[in-house]
């Protein structure tokens, strides 16, 4: 396997022979970081203010947002939230104890226990999705900027990853 340095055009699992980044993909990479991270922190701010933590959070968004049903396993919540399994088990722990999700006996599997909201954990999101969509809207502005054709035919376009949705301006 060859390493390879980010700007020397290889992507480390093999030569590729693309172009490296110019100075203005890292500003926009950079400027696309920064718009991430800045949402973060302002969700962050509002879910404090609200009695929760991120994490708690997380869970609930990741339990209302989950395809197809209302509910989740702590296994498909592990996945959503890119944490161990028994990390999910302590935050589902701490998250009841808040009256915010519950757990039920899982339909098909009975080692499996199915997480769902309750009303309270239902409340908690709809006081806090009006303020995030606010703040989407702000930096979607700033995100519709950036040249994602461009950098992912850098990037050889291979198909390795979905493209981002491209939007045009208003």
């Amino acid at each position: 396997m060859t390493t390879s340095s980010p700007t020397d055009g290889a992507s480390g699992d093999g030569e590729r022979g693309s172009d490296p980044l110019t100075k203005a993909d890292f500003e926009e990479l950079a400027r696309f970081r920064f718009g991430i991270r800045r949402y973060l922190r302002v969700s962050e701010e509002y879910v404090r203010s609200h009695g929760l933590t991120a994490q708690r959070y997380q869970l609930l968004l990741a339990l209302k947002g989950f395809p197809g049903r209302d509910w989740a396993s702590v296994s498909e919540l592990a996945e959503r939230l890119q944490v161990r399994h028994h990390s999910v088990v302590e935050l589902v722990d701490r998250t009841e104890q808040q009256g915010l999700v519950q757990r039920a006996s899982h339909p098909d599997d009975a080692r499996a226990v199915r997480v769902q909201l309750t009303r309270s954990g239902e409340q908690a999101l709809a006081r806090l999705d009006q303020l995030h969509r606010d703040e989407l809207r702000r930096i979607g502005v700033a995100f519709r900027t950036l040249q994602w054709d461009a950098l992912l035919e850098q990037d050889g376009g291979d198909g390795d990853r979905p493209a981002p949705e491209r939007r045009t301006g208003r």
